[in-house]
C-alpha cells in the first residue's frame, strides 16, 4: 500500500530503508523524546515489527520519502497500542523523521494522510497520539492536525522506566467528528 502527498510518498517497508533508519536512529536529537533504538538489530527489529503490524492489522507506520528525490525522510503512521491504560484499546499516531526533514512540514503532511487512511479507511472513530511533556514540537504538529489535548488522560507509561523522563506521556485525541469537520 502507498499513499501520495504533494510531496510524499508514505509507503511499506523495503530492506535498503534498514541503513537510513538505523542512521536516522543513532541521531540523539532525533531520539530525544523517543525509546532507545541503540543497535542495528534493535532497528531491524522495529522495522520487522512494523512489518509484521501491516500483515496482522493492515496499518502500521510507513516509510516517509520525499516525492521528487525519493530520499528516505522517515516514518510515521498509525498503530495499535499493546499495551493495558485507561483509553486503551486505541490506535495511535506517531511518527518520526531524519532531522534533515524538519521545519518542513513533512511531520504535518505525513501524519494527515496517516489520519486520513486511519478515519477514511479503516473507518476508525478515534486516533490518539501522546508525547512527553517536553516534546513541544511534536504535541504542535497534534494541534495543526486538530487533535486536541486531554490532560484527564495523561498517563505514566508503562513500557518506559519509572526514572525516565519520557515516562510521563500528555495525551491528545481527535475524534473523527472533529476530523470530519475541520480543516485538513
Amino acid at each position: 500500500m502507498t499513499i501520495a502527498t504533494d510531496r510524499l510518498i508514505l509507503r511499506e517497508w523495503r530492506d535498503q530503508d534498514r541503513v537510513p533508519f538505523m542512521e536516522m536512529s543513532a541521531d540523539p536529537d532525533v531520539m530525544l523524546y523517543l525509546r532507545a533504538l541503540p543497535t542495528r538489530q534493535a532497528c531491524d527489529q522495529w522495522i520487522d515489527f512494523q512489518i509484521k503490524h501491516f500483515a496482522e492489522h493492515g496499518f502500521g507506520f510507513w516509510v516517509v520519502e520525499d516525492r521528487a528525490s525519493g530520499a528516505f525522510l522517515g516514518a510515521t503512521g498509525l498503530f495499535k497500542i499493546f499495551f493495558d491504560a485507561p483509553f486503551t484499546p486505541a490506535v495511535e499516531i506517531g511518527w518520526r523523521l531524519a532531522r534533515a526533514a524538519w521545519g518542513q512540514g513533512i511531520a504535518t503532511e505525513a501524519a494527515r494522510a496517516s489520519l486520513a487512511f486511519g478515519f477514511d479507511q479503516l473507518n476508525l472513530d478515534e486516533i490518539i497520539a501522546y508525547a512527553a511533556p517536553a516534546n513541544a514540537s511534536s504535541q504542535n504538529v497534534m494541534r495543526k492536525l486538530g487533535m486536541i489535548r486531554d490532560a484527564a488522560s495523561d498517563f505514566d507509561h508503562p513500557r518506559v522506566e519509572p526514572d525516565s523522563p519520557l515516562r510521563r506521556q500528555v495525551m491528545y485525541r481527535l475524534p473523527r467528528e472533529a476530523w470530519a469537520n475541520g480543516p485538513r
